[in-house]
């Protein structure tokens, strides 16, 4: 089962339109995550005060996450 993202989950690759239909997709980042930033707290932490990231913010156990 795929895994979303949080719909407040965001990247600079979102804001470019070439990219953006791929922006949040985790294989394109096998090394590590891109910058990512939460768009609620407009920081690298979640509302929960846990790191951002697209690994991180596709756990649906936090209490923070949005279905997208």
């Amino acid at each position: 089962m795929k895994q979303i993202p949080c719909r407040f989950l965001r990247t600079k690759k979102m804001y470019i339109p070439e990219k953006a239909g791929l922006a949040l997709v985790e294989k394109d980042y096998p090394a590590e995550s891109p910058h990512c930033w939460c768009n609620k707290t407009m920081i690298e932490l979640g509302p929960d005060d846990s790191p951002v990231s697209i690994k991180d913010c596709t756990n649906v156990k936090r209490p923070c996450h949005r279905d997208g």
